[in-house]
């Protein structure tokens, strides 16, 4: 039994996380330090921000941002610091040049490419449904006629 208890109490001290508590000298401060974190992608979990994520690349990136609010460091100097150290992906909305062209394009052309195949599937259905022959008309009628003569 005390051995159960001592391994419950070893698992249950993974449960505590590291929380991060911020000092900021000013209101505005704190508001640029949340807004900053909001912008910035994730590295690691790459669908969340910064100020979401508990991964330690995250945890790094949210103390580099309150050191360099403290330096008194501008917020695009803050950005232009992450971007050339980890490239336009960590925005989490990348400006529009040739580097990112592919991630701005991507949705319309996915959605022009599902178009264009959804109209050629509705195109080649209409071509399938050709009309009969007078022949074939006939052969289906005695078909059908001879079936109604047989059910009676």
């Amino acid at each position: 039994m005390k051995k159960l208890l001592f391994c419950f109490f070893l698992l249950s001290q993974s449960v505590y996380a590291e929380i991060e508590v911020y000092q900021f000298k000013t209101p505005e401060l704190e508001l640029r330090y949340q807004t900053l974190t909001e912008e910035l992608r994730c590295l690691v979990c790459q669908n969340q921000n910064i100020a979401d994520s508990h991964a330690e690349l995250a945890q790094d990136l949210r103390r580099k941002v309150y050191e360099m609010l403290n330096r008194g460091e501008t917020n695009p100097q803050i950005i232009d610091y992450m971007t050339e150290r980890y490239g336009d992906f960590v925005l989490y909305r990348p400006p529009f040049n040739m580097k990112t062209l592919i991630l701005w394009l991507a949705p319309i052309l996915t959605l022009l490419i599902g178009g264009i195949g959804f109209w050629s599937l509705l195109k080649r259905r209409d071509n399938s449904n050709e009309r009969l022959s007078d022949s074939e008309r006939a052969r289906l009628d005695k078909l059908l006629h001879t079936k109604k003569s047989d059910s009676k």
